[in-house]
């Protein structure tokens, strides 16, 4: 690609960003590097529009470095419950303390700093610094690759290393180094309101006509997706055991892995064996057995098949008072604490289960 080329599209992609690019988003308003950051990383995998509530209410709660590093981890997941990939608010915290510790609560200032810090990756970290700072560092998220993918019809997977390679070549060459904040916004623009996945608008796109793919009339067929691979499944028994005063037991997962360092349900391959688990564990028996509906979720390498037994102890347990990673909860309360979302879900509609048979108890008890 020439020097003009490269140029041309630089230019064209700052006009249209300054007539039609967002300006209003949460994270763009007292555009700190702070604030940049926490947006980028709610930001990966997840759409602006899911991503909106959720920053908003992380911002009051953490407004800057030092107040995210004093939290609680279990306050940062609870905030963080419903998006989803887990390891991103555990890795934003991790990261916090390092910036707190090392860095005075100032988010370093040179991109090779920032990826040295938990969960931040080459892309997010061009977008700290060109969009907080306007130092001119490209930036290659989802929306951008497919953008560049098309523009120059690139072949392949963009998560493919080599193919990966070819597209941030290209990012470093078309990058505007007067205005780099303006222009990364502007791509990131583009390619979510423009250059979509589906059905791209390509009469409305400032690229279409130096743009190979819809040259070519291939905008469905780049950016070639995932190479397709068959989800394993698995299953597992979601224990909901409540106490004699009808609190949950919670357990915390282990900090990686699926769902790391989450409040959740403790879990049973092997549905005969429950009584045992109680009596061992819990130290009592079991006076109730109920399965509920099956349900299914599906995370990025397998899909799990949940069975939900709702268990009701035949007494107090006394096994679980010194155990820190273990904890009784009312299901109202369990909002305060980081929940995988399925998990949440069901502990809702428990309660609105629960509530219900105690209004009627009350209709039928009514003198």
């Amino acid at each position: 690609m020439t020097q003009p080329a490269s140029a041309k599209i630089a230019s064209r992609v700052l006009a249209w960003f300054d007539r039609w690019g967002r300006r209003d988003l949460p994270w763009q308003h007292e555009r700190t590097p702070y604030r940049v950051w926490v947006s980028e990383i709610m930001l990966q995998q997840t759409q602006v529009s899911v991503v909106i509530p959720y920053f908003e209410r992380f911002i009051r709660a953490f407004p800057d470095v030092s107040a995210l590093a004093a939290a609680e981890l279990d306050q940062v997941l609870a905030l963080w419950s419903g998006l989803g990939y887990y390891a991103r608010p555990r890795n934003l915290h991790r990261a916090a303390w390092i910036i707190r510790d090392r860095y005075d609560g100032i988010l370093p200032k040179t991109i090779a700093e920032l990826q040295r810090l938990p969960g931040i990756g080459r892309s997010t970290a061009g977008a700290i610094l060109s969009l907080a700072a306007n130092q001119p560092h490209p930036i290659l998220d989802g929306n951008v690759r497919r953008l560049f993918a098309r523009l120059f019809a690139i072949e392949g997977w963009p998560g493919q290393g080599s193919v990966l390679n070819q597209l941030w070549a290209l990012a470093e060459q078309c990058l505007a180094r007067d205005r780099p904040g303006d222009y990364n916004q502007g791509l990131m623009d583009l390619g979510s309101l423009v250059c979509t996945r589906t059905r791209p608008q390509c009469p409305a796109c400032p690229l279409a006509d130096l743009c190979l793919a819809h040259a070519q009339g291939r905008q469905s067929e780049l950016p070639a997706p995932r190479p397709r691979q068959a989800l394993p499944t698995r299953s597992t028994n979601l224990l909901v055991i409540r106490n004699p005063e009808g609190a949950i037991l919670l357990e915390r997962r282990p900090s990686v892995g699926i769902w790391g360092g989450l409040w959740s349900l403790p879990e049973l391959d092997a549905p005969d064996a429950l009584a045992a688990w109680c009596i061992d564990q819990l130290g009592v028996g079991c006076k109730r057995i109920v399965k509920l509906t099956e349900r299914h979720h599906t995370f990025t390498h397998y899909r799990l098949r949940m069975q939900p037994v709702v268990v009701e102890l035949s007494g107090w347990p006394a096994q679980i008072q010194d155990r820190e990673d273990r904890h009784w909860v009312f299901p109202k309360a369990g909002a305060a604490l980081g929940l995988p979302a399925p998990i949440a879900r069901l502990l809702a509609e428990l309660d609105e289960i629960h509530e219900a048979r105690y209004q009627i108890s009350l209709r039928l008890n009514d003198p």
